[in-house]
């Protein structure tokens, strides 16, 4: 899968740039507010000064770790702070190329598109296993498709594109499968808190040398813009990932690092439940939509995004900026994410517009 330019920021610039009102649902930007504690911990740090301005820890504030390390059940030293949780998958997936005989990254189809950018960039060798037709990734299809040439799987749990969530048997057979052929399973659980079926496992939940957790507090906190994430990995590869967050970031942002403690300690799962209550109320406004519209989707079971076909209207590019053209709606197109939904669009519900956006759709349709 070739990744020559960020599509992402290609379907938004031709949004922006419409002689007309277009519903952005490309971008995965929560446009609900931030929890309070981020807020407060921005202004509080402002007015710290002097030596709380210079560079903070390349791993991250200890006491960021530690309070990550206490909810995830670890040991701090497993814990690094990153740019974002794509630095985290940045670590997971170098150290996993570095540590095992074989180069080929396994992923599913559909993928994240910025996983097989970054299997290509780190030299490994792009491998996909389709999903289900549920959107799920059945562990006997990655159980046949691994090798002794297998150095890292990578899921996504939730699960962007496809809003599937994999339970505490599927995720225990992944760890397995990793360790099986002597690879490392690279979990990315950035949406763990947009689970809707209360089954969500973090590969956490396993003993085993060979997982990487990432995360990220871009989705939790609804903070794209601070670039705030974490890895947690075995004790053996968290020196190594440590030199090489440091040679690639130097560090994380100080401040940006001080607001997200404070909201690790001030935030109550209230916030989280009101999110997740506000998306299921999308979910069900918008596919009621697409039922109106004669098209296939899913009904994601977490994360924020749905897939749709539309009858004779296949998720090309070109078929993605004329919606936005003629419909004014703006959707990914399905082949952005890989060949097994490249007749689909998927659509990010983190608009209060989404009724507008569906309402426009049934027209179009």
């Amino acid at each position: 899968m070739e990744y020559e330019e960020p599509l992402f920021f290609t379907v938004m610039q031709y949004a922006e740039a419409a002689d007309r009102d277009v519903v952005d649902m490309v971008s995965g930007n929560p446009d609900w507010g931030a929890p309070d504690g981020i807020g407060e911990g921005l202004h509080d740090y402002a007015d710290t000064g002097g030596e709380a301005f210079q560079y903070p820890p390349s791993a991250g504030l200890r006491e960021l770790r530690e309070r990550v390390a206490e909810r995830r059940g670890v040991a701090t030293e497993r814990v690094i702070v990153t740019n974002g949780g794509g630095m985290a998958n940045t670590l997971g997936m170098a150290r996993a190329l570095e540590r095992f005989d074989g180069s080929e990254v396994l992923m599913a189809d559909p993928v994240y598109p910025y996983y097989p950018g970054k299997a290509e960039m780190l030299g490994g060798v792009q491998r996909f296993v389709p999903v289900a037709d549920d959107g799920g990734l059945d562990p006997a299809d990655v159980r046949a498709a691994a090798s002794d040439e297998t150095a890292c799987i990578v899921v996504n749990t939730p699960n962007n594109p496809t809003g599937a969530v994999y339970g505490e048997e599927t995720m225990r057979e992944f760890v397995r499968i990793a360790e099986a052929n002597d690879a490392m399973l690279v979990s990315d659980e950035v949406y763990d808190h947009y689970d809707f079926t209360g089954t969500f496992t973090s590969a956490l939940a396993f003993d085993s040398e060979h997982v990487v957790v990432t995360n990220s507090f871009s989705k939790t906190y609804a903070i794209t813009g601070f670039r705030v994430g974490y890895a947690v990995l075995p004790e053996r590869d968290a020196a190594a990932a440590r030199t090489r967050n440091m040679l690639t970031n130097v560090a994380t942002s100080r401040p940006a690092q001080a607001a997200v403690l404070r909201a690790l300690e001030t935030t109550d799962a209230s916030y989280h439940e009101a999110n997740r209550e506000r998306l299921r109320e999308r979910v069900r406004t918008f596919t009621a939509a697409l039922d109106r519209a004669g098209a296939e989707y899913t009904t994601p079971e977490g994360a924020f995004y749905v897939l749709a076909r539309f009858p004779d209207y296949p998720g090309t590019m070109a078929n993605a900026k004329r919606l936005i053209d003629e419909a004014g709606v703006a959707g990914m197109p399905g082949e952005a994410f890989g060949d097994a939904r490249s007749d689909w669009l998927r659509f990010a519900l983190v608009t209060p517009r989404v009724e507008t956006a569906a309402e426009r759709l049934v027209e179009f349709f």
